[in-house]
């Protein structure tokens, strides 16, 4: 996979934008780079950063929804590309480089809800599946920015966790295990990484309102045999505030932490949840 020149890659063709549309100038407040970005979470994000006037590259498995986002967003930078293999990381990565020369913000945020199933009936290869997309992707991600954050002598790492990473979650142990690594991971990156003027924190978002969060509900709904409509009422009452999150509180918080506002938070786990209570099950 080549490296990013202000196109878009399906892995096949490479179709360039126009000059006045590849975003980015002088004046930018910084260069990030936003993970799975091509629809939900990703793309709030994304978009957030653009209209703060960060450059902001993304890149996605899917190139057929990054076609999609890119006739939204002309001016953001898109990229097919796979976090799980390290050598579309380091495309990526060099590629903003490349035309950069830094990396302020990474956002890790790619990730799968993974199979939803007892502990003894999960199927290994999507037990490994969900463990290498959401934890070894962002784990990539980060070995090939930090260098070039510490050549600038600052940074902003923000791993996209989940509120299923403060207490536990019943039937997605997977999902549980891999978000509870991610803030194992970015605890242990702000003491690393600290004396080098590069912070890191991670957003628990709670229940996000979109196609995710339905699909879930829709898996859960079968396994226990009841309606969609009794889960996200366990859901919903599972929250102090009994409404999901929209992407775009998650993508205001990451904003903040991007920002020079927050130049003295890291280490931070930071829920966007509207305050869960629980994630147990009534039935």
């Amino acid at each position: 996979m080549a490296g990013l020149t202000g196109a878009i890659m399906d892995g096949s063709q490479t179709f360039e934008r126009p000059d006045n549309q590849r975003g980015g100038s002088e004046e930018s407040l910084g260069i990030a780079i936003v993970t799975g970005a091509a629809s939900g979470i990703g793309e709030a994000v994304a978009r957030k950063l653009a209209s703060e006037n960060w450059t902001v590259h993304i890149c996605d498995i899917d190139a057929n929804a990054l076609k999609r986002f890119s006739d939204r967003h002309p001016n953001i930078h898109t990229s097919v590309a796979s976090v799980s293999n390290p050598a579309d990381v380091q495309s990526v990565v060099q590629g903003v480089l490349e035309k950069h020369g830094r990396i302020d913000a990474l956002i890790n945020n790619a990730g799968i809800s993974g199979m939803t199933a007892p502990v003894e009936e999960f199927d290994i290869e999507d037990w490994r599946r969900t463990i290498d997309i959401n934890v070894n992707g962002s784990f990539y991600f980060v070995r090939e920015v930090v260098p070039a954050m510490k050549a600038a002598g600052k940074g902003a790492i923000i791993n996209i966790a989940s509120t299923a990473a403060l207490f536990g979650y019943p039937q997605r142990s997977a999902y549980a295990a891999a978000k509870w690594a991610i803030l194992g991971f970015t605890k242990t990156l702000a003491m690393e990484l600290g004396p080098f003027g590069i912070r890191a924190n991670a957003i628990c978002p709670g229940s996000v309102e979109g196609p995710r969060i339905d699909g879930v509900i829709e898996r859960d709904a079968a396994k226990r045999g009841v309606k969609p409509e009794d889960v996200r009422r366990v859901y919903e009452g599972q929250v102090s505030m009994r409404s999901f999150v929209s992407a775009d509180d998650i993508a205001n918080m990451c904003a903040f932490l991007a920002s020079g506002q927050s130049r003295f938070v890291s280490g931070q786990v930071i829920a966007v949840d509207g305050h869960t209570e629980s994630l147990s099950f009534p039935f």
